[in-house]
């Protein structure tokens, strides 16, 4: 499923603020009325997932720079709240409730549009003359909205590429990154080493229970659409699919097999720390996000590394500069009794430039508007940039929301795993079965 690296690293913490806490919190102004039209001071609640300093210093410098812009309108902040509690907290409604809230999992788009937890954010754009499909890159759009409805708006954003060892690559003499899937297995092949009955060095590590080598991450390098005009799951239709599943066990198995993959997938150390394999040197390329540039230097890793997009089939070739792209997105609460004020602090968050440049900047993720990602003000990491690239690629795609959540990327992920350690071998059928599973959620969840 597709989710931030905030968000993957903080499903392991334990859930959010305490009740009391979060009880202490309300949505309420004295007079239970958004009198911020009128210029009336107002205080409205946020609630959001992060939780480490650096993000948390960060937001609140924004929170700070709104409400110097904006003196009328107060924001009590309410950080590390999980999407469980958020959403909890959105359905009972009431006094406890926030007026703003971000989420970490673009996959909930779909059930917080159709579920009106989240309003509809198109009468407000509309009304401050705001053009959507010019101000947002088309995937973070994409991702946060459902069948017409704007019930969120992007709030930084993720995108995948390719992390590979110049030192291994000089030591094996490959001159520049692969472009496309058959350069990059000849490469993965060249760049592994034996040792004993494991590996001295992977070239890649290709297995879905990788990090990030999930099948949706792949299949973002082939422009895979999921469904089809008539909102059925169509992975069995999509050639794509047939195509990613393929590719996937045949590198598998150039690469030793997947019992062998897996028996040293077990020497990894955790993903988001100085044990990460790729820092580690215990593969030489690997499929990741931006946030490694910095996480790479927070480990104080010594691997000699550059970064460029992720290759794609050779059919494809035209296309290459594209990647995979989630993130975070945000917000109004349909229970809100302040929605005017809440879209002004929405409105800067996602909109204002400097606000999501500097908000970038400070937690090394990807801008979410055109305007952001072309500006001078962003850094010059030249293997940060890799990723402002792609962010920028009209080739560029992202999982569609769904009604259910991520469930049918769950289905075909589960498929995946019985294809690449040969449980199935019938991919024509096997898709077909999980189309039907998909159909069969999704209807279920209407």
């Amino acid at each position: 499923m597709s989710q931030t690296r905030t968000h993957r690293a903080a499903t392991l913490m334990a859930l959010g603020a305490s009740i009391a806490l979060l009880a202490g919190c309300t949505g309420q102004d004295s007079g239970g009325s958004d009198t911020s039209a009128n210029g009336k001071d107002v205080t409205i609640t946020f609630w959001h997932g992060w939780s480490q300093d650096n993000e948390l210093a960060a937001i609140n410098a924004n929170i700070t720079a709104f409400e110097k812009l904006n003196p009328h309108i107060h924001v009590k902040v309410v950080a590390n709240v999980s999407d469980d509690k958020s959403e909890q907290a959105l359905r009972a409604g009431g006094s406890n409730a926030p007026d703003v809230v971000s989420s970490f999992t673009t996959d909930n788009v779909g059930k917080f549009c159709a579920d009106k937890i989240w309003v509809d954010l198109a009468p407000f754009l509309k009304q401050d003359g705001i053009d959507p499909t010019s101000t947002f890159p088309a995937p973070m759009l994409k991702y946060s909205g459902f069948q017409g409805d704007q019930c969120s708006l992007p709030l930084l954003g993720d995108a995948y590429g390719l992390y590979y060892n110049k030192k291994a690559f000089a030591a094996a003499g490959i001159a520049q990154p692969p472009k496309t899937f058959s350069e990059f297995d000849a490469d993965a092949v060249k760049l592994t080493i034996a040792a004993g009955d494991g590996y001295q060095q992977l070239g890649f590590m290709p297995d879905f229970h990788g990090y990030e080598s999930s099948p949706a991450h792949y299949l973002g390098q082939w422009g895979t659409k999921y469904f089809g005009a008539d909102g059925k799951s169509d992975l069995a239709g999509d050639p794509t699919v047939t195509q990613m599943l393929t590719w996937q066990r045949d590198l598998v198995n150039k690469l030793g097999g997947y019992d062998k993959l897996e028996k040293f997938r077990t020497t990894f150390g955790d993903e988001f720390s100085a044990k990460n394999p790729f820092e580690t040197g215990q593969v030489a390329m690997a499929i990741d996000g931006e946030w490694r540039t910095q996480s790479i230097s927070d480990d104080k890793s010594t691997v000699d590394y550059a970064t460029a997009p992720f290759p794609v089939p050779d059919d494809q070739a035209s296309s290459y500069g594209r990647g995979y792209q989630t993130g975070t997105i945000i917000g109004i609460a349909r229970t809100s009794t302040k929605q005017a004020a809440a879209w002004q602090l929405v409105k800067y968050l996602t909109t204002d430039t400097d606000a999501v440049v500097s908000f970038a900047n400070a937690i090394h993720n990807v801008p979410s508007t055109v305007a952001a990602l072309n500006s001078p003000n962003l850094t010059q990491d030249p293997n940060f940039r890799t990723f402002l690239d792609i962010a920028r690629n009209p080739n560029s795609t992202t999982t569609p929301a769904s009604i259910n959540g991520g469930a049918y990327q769950v289905s075909l992920q589960n498929f995946a795993y019985d294809v690449e350690s040969g449980k199935k071998t019938d991919l024509a059928g096997g898709l077909k079965a999980t189309d039907q599973e998909i159909d069969a959620a999704i209807a279920q969840a209407q």
